[in-house]
Parts: structure tokens; sequence; C-alpha cells
């Protein structure tokens, strides 16, 4: 028997209507799924006023991982902008760094911001602390060079979506314990926080087709994981898992009421706020995961994307 779940939002349903939905994840869909064409970022940057470059940051174990610094160009650039360090979705396993780009490029044009993305290594290929290492390896190399960007140093926020927004969320972590200079806050989009999968709203999105199962999720933490047993998977990964979230910066986290990290991320804003930190928190009703991404022309889209503007103004501007 199903079991009882919150209902897709009727725009959005009407839309996904007309997709071919997976149920699960296996290698060879995801050799399919990477074999896509990527996000055509040259396409969304015509007609913005804006100064791109690539560079690469040296891992812990020496590979290269690329960045892309997405700049206001000329007379629309403040002195010293604030910083986006954005974190694409995909489940750990799929994507890059121009995966969701038009989000934070949003920001980008709203408030004068650089926008950095990091392109960090994909499960299976890499496992572990890997991944949330090389993102860490890049707000490292943000801070060293908040000069030469042109980047207001208090005002770095960090950012992503599904995955991304797990791997955000293990970055803030990471740079609490090892002292690294304050985040002005964190925007976490519909984050993938907990390898255990053992949620109500995991259980309800269950067994069937979807924009992202229980069984993906699965997938994609079993291909992180590496063969890590429960108890050693380390909490920069799984932020769920981490005793203290005290002293994190101020959160934004939102999810769909219709998706599988719905419960996790609501634990998490929660487990924030009875650390005494300053969490803010929307479930928006109808959404799967990962809804305003893939449809941000509905209704509840047009919604979350302009509450997390709004957040992003009262974090970087002091104005409502």
């Amino acid at each position: 028997m199903t079991q009882a779940r919150p209902d897709i939002d009727p725009e959005l349903r009407a839309l996904l209507a007309d997709m071919a939905l997976p149920s699960e994840l296996n290698p060879e869909v995801l050799a399919q799924l990477r074999g896509l064409p990527s996000t055509p970022v040259d396409a969304l940057l015509e007609g913005r006023t804006v100064e791109r470059r690539e560079v690469t940051v040296l891992s812990g174990d020496g590979t290269r991982i690329p960045l892309s610094v997405f700049s206001p160009a000329g007379a629309v650039r403040p002195t010293k902008s604030p910083c986006v360090y954005w974190m694409h979705g995909g489940g750990m396993v799929m994507g890059d760094r121009f995966s969701q780009i038009d989000i934070p490029l949003e920001w980008l044009d709203e408030f004068g911001a650089v926008v950095i993305s990091v392109d960090y290594r994909l499960a299976p290929e890499a496992t572990g602390t890997t991944l949330v290492d090389d993102c860490y390896q890049g707000l490292l190399w943000i801070v060293e060079h908040a000069e030469d960007l042109g980047v207001d140093p208090t005002r770095v926020v960090i950012a992503g979506a599904s995955a991304g927004g797990g791997l955000a969320a293990g970055v803030a972590l990471m740079a609490r314990d090892l002292g690294t200079p304050p985040i002005a806050a964190q925007m976490l989009i519909c984050p993938m926080l907990d390898h255990r999968n053992i949620t109500t709203s995991s259980r309800q999105y269950s067994g069937g087709p979807g924009v992202w199962t229980r069984e993906m999720n699965e997938f994609g933490w079993r291909s992180v994981l590496g063969g890590l047993a429960d108890d050693d998977v380390p909490a920069y990964l799984s932020p769920a898992l981490a005793d203290d979230l005290s002293r994190l910066p101020t959160t934004y986290i939102d999810a769909g009421s219709a998706e599988v990290f719905r419960d996790e991320d609501v634990d998490y804003a929660t487990r924030i706020w009875e650390a005494g930190g300053q969490a803010e928190l929307h479930v928006w009703a109808g959404g799967f995961h990962g809804f305003d991404a893939l449809y941000p022309q509905v209704r509840v889209s047009e919604a979350a994307r302009r509450t997390r503007k709004d957040w992003l103004a009262r974090v970087l501007t002091g104005r409502g």
C-alpha cells in the first residue's frame, strides 16, 4: 500500500506530466545522465554586464579543482562586492559548476555579488570527505584572494542546492571547527543532509518515479560513502550527524513539502535554533525536489526565489 503523502502543486504537476521520470539510479543511468549537455552558461551570460574568468585551486591531495568567477563589470560593480560561493547539485554523482548557476547569477544582478562556483569531484570516483574538502579549499582561496577579487571578506555567503546544499552545510561546519574567517551566511536550498535516509518524507517518496526518490538518494549516498560503516561517516559529509550546531552563520533553509529531503531539512533548522543559532526555514507547499530550478516560471517557484532574494537583501545590505 502506498504511503499517504503531500500532493504536488497543480501547476508543477501539469508540467511534470510531460517529463519522463526515473525511479532509481544505477551506473548505467548515471552514465546516460552524465552524457547529457551541460548548462549553456554562455547563453545565461548574454545581456549581463559580467566578467568571467576560470581559475584552479589545489586540493589537499594536489588535484586541481576548477572555479568559475563571475564578477559584475565596469560601473555596475561596487568597490567591495559581496560574494556568493556556489556548490552545485546532482546527488553527489553528477552536475558541474554551471549546474543551477542561474540561481546565484540572479544575485549578481540584484546585489552586485561576485559569484564563484566550484567543480568539486564527484562520486563514485571520489568518496568520503573528498567532495567537501574540495569545496573547503575553494573557500580558503576566496578568503586569501578577497582583495584581488574585489570581495568584502565580511560578506561571503556560501550557498548550494541539493547535494550542493549539503556540501555547503559541511563547509560551514568545517570552517567553524578549523577557524576559517567567518562566513556571513549559508543558504541551503533543499539540502542533502542525512545519509541515513530514514525520515517520513524519505519513505513517502519511495517506490515510484520522481525527480529525486528515496532509491535515487540511496544510490547517491552509497556512491559517496564508498563502503564506510555508519559509525565512521563524518558529519562534514553528512551534516545531520553533527552533535553541535552552535556558532554557525545565519542560515536559510528551504525545501518542498513533496520531497525526500523535507524532514531532514526541517530537523536541521530546528537543531540550529536549539543550539541558539539563527535560521530561517521555508517549506513550499506542493514543491517537489528542485522544483524552482526546473520550472522557475510557476507561482510557487517565483515565490521561493523572491523569498531567498529578500533574505539575502537583509543579510548583505540591511534592507528589507
